[in-house]
């Protein structure tokens, strides 16, 4: 192989590692999703849940990549603490679709949003909360 064929076939290599770099680090659904609705959709929510404080549920603020079921001074269902679960992407939007289906036995009251595009927005507005 000559210089110039090898030095082109090592640009192909790295232009090749960049795209799948990029790909994986694509923005989510709910990264691009309405921050703005989604707190509006939050609302909801904050019947039991804060971000200032606690309320019947536990504060959510900064949840997204933490352990479920272990903030102070709340008392979870045996079923979530059973979980184990990590409040993530997937986590979350299974949670927020039909949080009895993801974890029998939740104390949780709220019947989960059905619309992909509300699931979304609350994503998107949960992760941002730090």
């Amino acid at each position: 192989m000559t210089a110039p064929m090898a030095a082109a076939r090592g640009r192909v290599v790295v232009a090749s590692a960049m795209l799948v770099a990029m790909l994986v680090a694509a923005p989510t659904p709910a990264i691009a999703a309405d921050l703005s609705r989604g707190e509006q959709l939050f609302h909801t929510c904050a019947a039991c849940h804060s971000v200032l404080g606690d309320g019947i549920g536990p504060d959510i603020t900064g949840i997204y990549g933490q352990p479920a079921a272990t903030r102070p001074g709340f008392n979870y269902s045996d079923a979530l603490k059973r979980r184990g679960l990590i409040w993530n992407e997937a986590n979350l939007r299974a949670l927020i679709h039909n949080p009895q289906a993801f974890v029998p036995g939740t104390l949780m009251s709220f019947p989960g949003y059905d619309r992909t595009a509300d699931i979304d927005d609350v994503v998107a507005y949960l992760r941002m909360l730090k």
